[in-house]
């Protein structure tokens, strides 16, 4: 039997100095690496082509949108993602793959708690990410670890099964849950080593944006209780959705 394919999705977005370094930790195990990049005006798209990763540039801005694109893009039968600020250990992903073949999961959540390095995030980060699990562990009565993770493995079937509205932040925990009530007994999590970014960080708003995930959560939780009530599944495709990413 073939072993299955990966790919590694990375979204970029003025990374010109993690993007490399991402790539470069990638293991020889990962056929297919794509970056997404949202219009960077660095050299973030260059630098990604020279260390060998397929390019696409998305001039549209929007975190979930350029996950999109890539897995729209994405060819392999395991598809696996990672931030470009070579924070997450992308070498550790052979490693995910394992665990996820032999549990017979469908999704994995790579887990950065508890942190192997204190200081690779700071105290308002990680109070926010803390908080958000927690609020999503209260939600869909599920203990998730680390809901706003950014490296993820699954299978590339799964995106048939998923409803995919978020273009932007939340996108992230929408996929999380989704995977996680498509299937609730293929779901699992996987604790990661999580490291300091390459580069300066990027401004983003750390209270607008939690705010933000929360409430978009909120709703994800009323619209999967909604769907919940419908026993045709035809009908639950229906209740105010957007064609499905990989269909």
């Amino acid at each position: 039997m073939s072993l299955p394919t990966v790919s590694l999705v990375i979204p970029a977005l003025n990374e010109e100095n993690g993007i490399e370094a991402t790539i470069r930790r990638a293991p020889p195990e990962i056929k297919e690496i794509i970056v997404v990049d949202g219009g960077s005006k660095d050299e973030t798209a260059a630098r990604a082509r020279a260390a060998g990763a397929q390019v696409i540039i998305e001039p549209k801005r929007g975190y979930g949108l350029a996950y999109k694109r890539g897995f729209a893009a994405a060819t392999g039968d395991i598809i696996a993602t990672a931030d470009a600020d070579g924070t997450y250990p992308v070498e550790m992903i052979p490693h995910v793959v394992d665990f996820l073949n032999r549990k017979k999961l469908t999704f994995i959540n790579c887990s950065r708690f508890p942190l192997a390095d204190g200081k690779s995030m700071d105290g308002l980060n990680k109070m926010g990410n803390v908080g958000l699990s927690l609020a999503a562990s209260l939600l869909y009565m599920h203990p998730f670890r680390d809901i706003c993770s950014g490296m993820w493995v699954f299978r590339r079937a799964l995106l048939s099964k998923l409803q995919l509205r978020s273009d932007g932040w939340a996108f992230s925990n929408e996929f999380k849950l989704e995977a996680f009530m498509a299937e609730p007994k293929r779901f699992g999590e996987f604790v990661i080593p999580y490291e300091e970014r390459v580069g300066p960080s990027h401004n983003v708003t750390v209270w607008k944006t939690g705010v933000q995930v929360l409430g978009f959560m909120c709703y994800e939780r009323w619209l999967h209780f909604q769907r919940s009530r419908v026993t045709d599944p035809s009908l639950r495709r229906k209740r105010g959705t957007v064609p499905q990413v990989g269909k």
